[in-house]
């Protein structure tokens, strides 16, 4: 027998979101499926019961999974099931970490796992605004430690219009595209792309988002109460209250004076805390070796950890209380900047973005439709033209290992800078632009210098970008006062230590993208508005420096880059252009050295040729140009005889189109057969004279070309034998003729004297 529970939310517009627990994966700690609409979302969570003595740290792991079936669609590729998750499976899962992460408890470390499934979908409804209540929801109905529930509501701007959790087909007119995640009381999480909106605008929007969550966690917590579990026992630290207090008591005003020492090269500034730690425990341990009443192995554990809690503790206290820096700035000042272009000789376009210790090198790539990225999801199936494409080596913090993959930090920050950039991308660009960045070193705030660095690079291959955009990632400092500081241009020790991590980027005119972590309750409107307000004026700094080093657009692009030509076909001429199997196509593209790309666009065909030469493009574009002719009455063509017959021959006088030169047209003079005069692959000048209005077949002429010779007679036609019907061949056959090389045909005429 099954208890099957079921809530309902409105959403304001008639539309519902209904949550059902008790009927699927009951193993697990706690499963919910979200619905609405046809589209469905299975979520569960499962929690060790045991927490890994090693681990001091949340191991929380979130998937989520989009099931092709859930739209009734096989997988592509040639084993027809889901593999790896795609990028967009990988942002949601994302999204739903970044809001629920902090809300377990800091001493909960068993390994957990939320894992989200799309298991229906009714291709309007965007399954990624759901996911988080869907996560939530699982575990307010499970056992497992948690401090509140939370939501995620997509927001969209449509006409000047907020819609919660719009149709797929509304974003296609969005000026504002956000996800937001929260708690009842507090947001949690924001991440989106906007058309250069103003920072009111963006502020209205995550107020708007938080109205529509605030429901959504109120049914979360009567679910809970209705099943009435209790959350689980749990002991995953060991804590000694008196040691603690000693190492604070030992090491703060060390920990402050290193602080305040204001050193700008992180490395030193790293070694320095350390030495004060790794002192302190060498000396706790000659001091307490022969002290066989303690652990000492758990204490200099303990001992690691405490040190961390008064590391941060005295940064932020100097940060709040004198209001400068680790490295020694103002809260509101930006790192020196250094940027370079045109670095990389071999591509299209390049540059190097230095921001203090986090440096971009970023490079440029413009290729063909053939390069562009087929998207084949669930609900989503189409192209990009615009990619973007992040790697963050070891070496960039200094650290001894290689890669093994993309990460999804990778991908997620990717994401972000492509996010800044791409409403910016110029319409009806012919172009498919990649942009890769590596970041070759990296204290705070890389995916910014990312936005910095392809802004420069694009600028630099010579796309002619609307406007050049920027970017900075801001931080916050508060106390239990009260008390605050808004830091611009964050270093990773600020990001780590710190209560926000919100990252914003934009052109002089408005905002592009955000991405916003809260790491603290209760932050006020007030202070993410002046977040906003600060984040703008380091936004303007960074791009007056962007400028300086490449104002403009270039006005041409570098020789290697390659040119491309668009011309319109006929529908119906595709497949001559193409030809049997491609052969066509394929040929114009070996001899010419292009590449040909067609397209069919309502009811024409776009043609693309491409190629690093001019001449190579022209040549092509006449050999298709050729092919598309309609031959003209009365122009001269250049043939070739492509075969000869005992009435004449056919010329070939544009690709694919041949007429027939008659013997009688083919000069003033008569001639008892071609044979002899013409021979296969020859050239000649004809001209067209007519074409039969029920075949269409052309009809050519040669001797119109010469003048008629004085005295010229037209010689009379033979009257046809029987009446003029059919002709008895030499051995009184009435249904066969021969021709003159002897061979036997049934329907053609035996045009011998």
């Amino acid at each position: 027998m099954i208890k099957v529970i079921e809530k309902n939310i409105e959403l304001g517009d008639g539309r519902m979101i209904t949550l059902e627990t008790g009927k699927l994966a009951k193993q697990a700690d706690g499963s919910v499926v979200v619905k609405m609409g046809g589209t469905m979302l299975l979520a569960t969570v499962v929690s060790s019961r045991e927490a890994n003595e090693d681990v001091d740290f949340m191991p929380l792991s979130v998937d989520y999974r989009e099931k092709f079936s859930a739209a009734g669609r096989f997988p592509g590729g040639f084993l027809k099931r889901e593999g790896r998750p795609s990028d967009d499976e990988i942002l949601t899962a994302r999204l739903v970490d970044r809001a629920l992460r902090p809300l377990f408890p800091k001493d909960y470390h068993a390994e957990t796992a939320v894992m989200i499934s799309l298991i229906s979908s009714d291709k309007e409804t965007t399954a990624d605004s759901l996911a988080g209540l869907a996560a939530s929801a699982a575990i307010a109905v499970s056992d497992v430690p948690f401090e509140c529930p939370i939501s995620e509501a997509r927001v969209a701007r449509i006409n000047g219009e907020f819609i919660i959790n719009p149709t797929y087909t509304q974003l296609q007119d969005a000026d504002l595209d956000i996800i937001v995640g929260a708690t009842y009381d507090n947001i949690m999480m924001v991440e989106g792309e906007m058309d250069e909106v103003s920072e009111a605008d963006m502020l209205e929007a995550i107020k708007f988002a938080h109205e529509a969550i605030k429901p959504q966690c109120k049914v979360q917590e009567e679910m809970a109460a209705e099943l009435g579990k209790t959350k689980r026992e749990y002991c995953h630290e060991t804590n000694d209250e008196e040691l603690r207090e000693k190492v604070h008591a030992d090491l703060y005003q060390k920990c402050y004076e290193m602080a305040n020492k204001q050193l700008a090269d992180k490395q030193l500034r790293t070694e320095g805390f350390q030495k004060i730690r790794d002192e302190y425990i060498e000396a706790y341990r000659e001091a307490n070796a022969e002290n066989e009443g303690i652990d000492l192995d758990l204490n200099i554990k303990l001992i690691k950890r405490y040190y961390h809690d008064v590391e941060k503790e005295a940064m932020r206290r100097m940060i709040l209380d004198e209001g400068h820096r680790l490295d020694g700035r103002a809260t509101n000042e930006i790192r020196p900047i250094w940027g370079e272009v045109d670095y990389l000789p071999g591509s299209h376009g390049s540059a190097i973005f230095t921001r203090g210790e986090t440096q971009s090198l970023t490079s440029c790539t413009l290729g063909t439709k053939m390069d562009e990225k087929i998207i084949d999801g669930v609900n989503i199936q189409g192209t990009e033209k615009f990619l973007l494409h992040y790697n963050f080596p070891p070496f960039s913090t200094g650290e001894a290992r290689t890669p093994r993959g993309l990460s999804r930090r990778e991908i997620g920050h990717g994401n972000l800078a492509h996010r800044a950039l791409k409403r910016m991308f110029p319409d009806e660009f012919p172009y498919i632009v990649r942009i890769v960045s590596d970041i070759l070193e990296s204290n705070g705030s890389s995916s910014m210098a990312t936005v910095c660095a392809g802004t420069m690079a694009l600028m630099d291959t010579g796309v002619k970008i609307k406007k050049p955009v920027s970017g900075i990632a801001m931080g916050l400092i508060t106390d239990e006062s009260g008390k605050f500081a808004v830091l611009s241009d964050i270093l990773g020790d600020e990001d780590h230590l710190g209560d926000m991590d919100f990252k914003v980027t934009g052109t002089a005119d408005g905002i592009t993208a955000t991405q916003m972590d809260i790491k603290v309750d209760g932050l006020s409107y007030e202070v993410l508005a002046q977040a906003l307000e600060q984040a703008k004026q380091g936004r303007l700094h960074i791009l007056d420096k962007i400028l300086e080093v490449i104002p403009e657009p270039r006005p041409e692009y570098k020789d290697n880059v390659p040119r491309l030509e668009t011309i319109i076909i006929p529908k119906d001429m595709i497949g001559a252009v193409i030809g049997p199997g491609g052969k066509v196509i394929q040929k114009i593209q070996e001899e010419t050295d292009t590449v040909i790309v067609i397209e069919e666009v309502d009811d024409t065909g776009v043609v693309q040729v491409s190629s690093t030469g001019r001449e190579s493009i022209e040549a092509a574009l006449e050999r298709i140009r050729l092919i598309i002719a309609v031959p003209e009455i009365d122009k001269i063509y250049n043939g070739t005889v492509k075969s000869i017959l005992a009435f004449g021959a056919f010329i070939e006088i544009l690709p694919g189109k041949d007429g027939l030169l008659h013997i009688s047209e083919y000069d003033w003079k008569r001639y008892e057969s071609l044979e002899g005069v013409l021979k296969e692959g020859e050239k000649l000048d004809v001209k067209l004279i007519g074409v039969e209005e029920k075949t269409g077949k052309l009809k050519l002429s040669r001797r119109v070309l010469f003048p008629k010779p004085e005295g010229y007679v037209e010689p009379e036609r033979k009257p046809r034998g029987d009446g003029g019907n059919r002709r008895r061949d030499d051995r009184g056959g009435n249904d066969r003729r021969r021709d003159d090389r002897g061979g036997n045909r049934n329907n053609r005429r035996d045009y011998r004297k």
